[in-house]
């Protein structure tokens, strides 16, 4: 597949397409404590939508914004004025994991003319492009039509297999103080610590210090000494609630790697049951 990353001078470009449409995804991760809509609407792309990643996201789920049912993803992205045909940017604040959550969400669901802005707002705001604020006009909603890809979502009982067998590569995108269990889980009744046999590969370390992505050159040798290559199993993602395990999933993408697979419900699934191993072993 291609890169699923675009450049701010790329998009720049094509800022005025109307079959493209640019959605700041800025959802907040652990520790964070701001109104990501607020920060939208002080500052955004022009001709920016908000894409609010709690609205995406099963309602009915105990675990933190996990991925909905297609009629539920459907209604909602519609609403946007999407239609499979258009041509989709994500962004975010900075944290990069909410734009990356986003460009995996279009996956799952099939839409796969979608792109990450490779540094979110700060590289456009770096690159001195203008900003606008308050709410962009709504688009007129279309009708869309997802088809799911459920080789890109694991669940529990997957994961479960997965760490009897050893089938395929678990990267883990937590802290290594998290995956050790060095400090305690950011979440109430979360036990500390990582499947046996996952390996800790931080969403930082697919990262430069401006948050743009490494080169994919540096990529593949990252993912190869995590045991991930091009001729082997494809990797599965996970992280505390999927959200950074998503920049670990474009970074495969963008190493021309097989995508692979999230698990969803990840460390705030599996580390609150009592059924599920847990080790805190290298």
């Amino acid at each position: 597949m291609m890169s699923p990353l675009i450049s701010v001078a790329a998009l720049q470009k094509h800022i005025s397409d109307p079959k493209i449409h640019i959605l700041d995804a800025t959802a907040l991760l652990p520790g964070q404590n701001f109104n990501p809509r607020e920060a939208f609407t002080g500052n955004h792309i022009p001709g920016s939508a908000y894409f609010d990643i709690d609205l995406f996201s099963d309602p009915e789920s105990t675990q933190p914004h996990t991925a909905p049912g297609a009629a539920h993803f459907e209604q909602h992205f519609g609403a946007l004025g999407i239609s499979h045909a258009d041509t989709v940017v994500f962004y975010d604040q900075g944290n990069v994991a909410s734009s990356c959550r986003g460009w995996w969400l279009c996956r799952l669901f099939g839409h796969d003319n979608v792109y990450v802005l490779d540094g979110g707002l700060p590289a456009w705001v770096n690159h001195d492009l203008p900003t606008e604020q308050g709410i962009s006009p709504a688009k007129a909603a279309a009708v869309y039509h997802s088809k799911t890809h459920y080789s890109r979502i694991k669940g529990l009982g997957d994961m479960l297999d997965c760490v009897l067998d050893g089938s395929n590569p678990v990267l883990d995108a937590r802290s290594a103080d998290r995956f050790y269990g060095r400090v305690p889980e950011p979440r109430a009744g979360v036990a500390s610590g990582h499947m046996p046999g996952a390996v800790n590969l931080p969403y930082q370390n697919v990262l430069n210090a401006d948050k743009t992505f490494l080169s994919t050159e540096k990529l593949c040798d990252i993912f190869s000494q995590a045991g991930v290559s091009a001729s082997g199993a494809p990797a599965i993602t996970t992280c505390g609630s999927g959200m950074t395990a998503s920049v670990l999933s474009v970074a495969l993408a963008h190493a021309g790697l097989p995508q692979g697979a999230l698990y969803d419900g990840s460390w705030a699934e599996w580390g609150a049951r009592t059924d599920t191993p847990i080790t805190k072993d290298k």
